[in-house]
């Protein structure tokens, strides 16, 4: 589990495989230091498993189903790369609970400057639309950001220096692809709210 509160940020220096599997390295700097094999790691908003560690660089296998879900399989070496490591029970919950697992990729339409900050607008699957409310939380790339305006298959964040200055989000352009994941909270609402609805259907029909 993560809060989508950037640790730092890497970079791909390599992707090796096929269609079907590929493993990445990214340099991570210091936070190599701090991650054992097997542990998990957000990179771009995709919960991904560290199988090799370097001085300065960690490995992750990419599956089949990673590469078809997410933007991870399009990405080129030198691009910059969100990093956090899961958050501890004990820490403070800084963004919103992100589980890592991405619901689907988007595409960002049009940005301009807002104040010192940024304004993004990005087109997300039509699946995910219910999901996302004004002033709700989402991550994209697995930032936590709010929703400051939503409509139809559309939604906008305000980006602010800090996060442009600490995050990879600073090289987003019109046309990028963004790792979506909604609100966690929100499915289970709807999968619960939907279990009930079931079972009064069937009460109705007895």
């Amino acid at each position: 589990m993560f809060t989508g509160i950037v640790e730092r940020t890497g970079s791909l220096t390599s992707m090796s495989g096929d269609a079907r599997a590929v493993r990445a390295r990214v340099q991570c700097g210091e936070l190599a230091a701090a991650l054992a094999s097997g542990e998990s790691v957000s990179v771009d908003g995709v919960c991904l498993t560290v199988v090799a560690i370097g001085e300065d660089w960690f490995e992750a296998d990419l599956s089949t189903e990673t590469l078809r879900r997410t933007s991870l399989g399009a990405k080129t070496t030198g691009c910059c790369l969100n990093l956090e490591r899961p958050v501890r029970m004990s820490d403070r919950l800084g963004g919103h609970l992100v589980q890592g697992h991405v619901d689907g990729v988007g595409t960002i339409l049009a940005m301009h400057e807002e104040g010192e900050g940024v304004r993004v607008r990005v087109q997300v699957p039509a699946s995910l639309q219910r999901y996302l409310v004004e002033k709700g939380s989402v991550a994209l790339d697995g930032v936590s950001l709010t929703i400051a305006h939503r409509q139809g298959r559309e939604l906008e964040v305000s980006l602010i220096p800090h996060t442009l200055r600490v995050t990879a989000l600073r090289e987003w352009r019109t046309g990028s692809q963004v790792n979506i994941e909604a609100d966690v909270v929100a499915k289970y609402v709807e999968s619960l709210l939907a279990s009930y609805s079931a079972r009064s259907d069937q009460e109705r029909e007895r």
